[in-house]
């Protein structure tokens, strides 16, 4: 049998120097990424965005062209990961234990961050986990039917649908993007107050909702501003919009609130966070940067055919992201809605 010799003091020495600056080698280089963010030199490599949504999404529309302006502005790759799955919540789990080096950031909606921590008792982040970058635009939901269905039942507006429904309790069909959704948080609020009985249809996207709407798969959903060339086309007929306000670009199309549902005023929005305890120095430059996509003719047209443009600086956006808490808080414990 072969006998191996006992390493020397030498050897012990060298392999035990090796090990402990190879250790302190890896702390420098968290400690030179976080000080390049602090020091004003980040970005030095490319970031990475999740969106929690399919591709080709209302959310990863919206993330396409903020991520190529953003690659302008900073010099550095903005690379869109995709990471879609039960509403949002594997996205954006991702997204809040990534190290908060300025290097990752989520763009998503405000479902994901106000609802879905509430709602799903599975929900592994809150949204403290998070720190807001910026309020990139927000919009009212337009509720639609499918055409056909609604002339062949004279459903016209939103009491008219009330009343079908009351008549044909469960054979009214609406989709959203997922359980928990606020496209459903809002259908449950509308069966709520009028006590009528309708059957939830999740997708996985908004877009897929809309498309079963338009072949007749479903009868209506709370739609996005996607629609709204589809309601230009004749594909889909609005028959109320979420907001308390009417909506300029369609402004014969009634608020629920104007049909007696009162209160109902609803509106989503799409931001862009980064992990809780990202230098503060790389969120005030991603703001400014998104303040600069303004200016950005190209990139400007584009989102503002998703909604209102807003981008609200970090501490306004926490302060939304605050009150929106409370406010669906109430909204889930009064409608009685829980998801596994």
């Amino acid at each position: 049998m072969k006998t191996v010799k006992p390493a020397s003091r030498r050897q012990v020495l060298s392999c035990g120097w090796k090990t402990a600056m190879a250790a302190a080698a890896v702390l420098l280089g968290m400690s030179a990424t976080t000080a390049s963010a602090e020091s004003g030199a980040w970005p030095s490599k490319p970031i990475r965005m999740i969106v929690p949504f399919p591709a080709g999404s209302f959310t990863d529309t919206v993330a396409r062209v903020v991520s190529d302006h953003l690659s302008k502005s900073l010099g550095q790759p903005v690379i869109v990961e995709n990471k879609a799955g039960a509403n949002g919540l594997i996205g954006s789990s991702e997204a809040a234990r990534a190290a908060p080096d300025g290097y990752t950031l989520v763009l998503t909606n405000s479902s994901s961050i106000t609802i879905n921590p509430q709602i799903y008792k599975k929900s592994n982040y809150k949204a403290q986990d998070f720190a807001p970058v910026t309020l990139i635009l927000e919009a009212p939901f337009i509720l639609a039917t499918n055409p056909e269905w609604s002339q062949k039942n004279s459903v016209r507006s939103v009491k008219d649908l009330v009343r079908y429904a009351s008549e044909n309790p469960g054979k009214v069909s609406y989709g959203s993007a997922g359980p928990g959704n606020i496209a459903h948080l809002s259908f449950a609020m509308l069966n709520n107050r009028t006590k009528i009985d309708t059957v939830h249809v999740p997708y996985k996207s908004a877009a897929a909702a809309q498309m079963a709407v338009i072949s007749g798969e479903l009868q209506t959903a709370f739609d996005t501003w996607s629609a709204l060339p589809q309601i230009r086309a004749g594909k889909l007929k609005p028959i109320a919009v979420s907001s308390s306000k009417r909506m300029t670009q369609l402004p014969d199309v009634p608020t629920v609130e104007e049909a007696g549902i009162s209160p109902f005023d609803v509106t989503f929005w799409i931001g862009m966070l980064a992990p809780a305890g990202t230098p503060p120095q790389a969120v005030q430059k991603l703001h400014a940067v998104m303040k600069g996509l303004l200016e950005d003719e190209k990139a400007r047209t584009a989102l503002s055919q998703q909604g209102e443009l807003v981008m609200a600086d970090p501490r306004s956006f926490a302060s939304r992201i605050e009150k929106e808490q409370a406010s669906w808080k109430s909204v889930i414990q009064r409608e009685g809605i829980t998801l596994d």
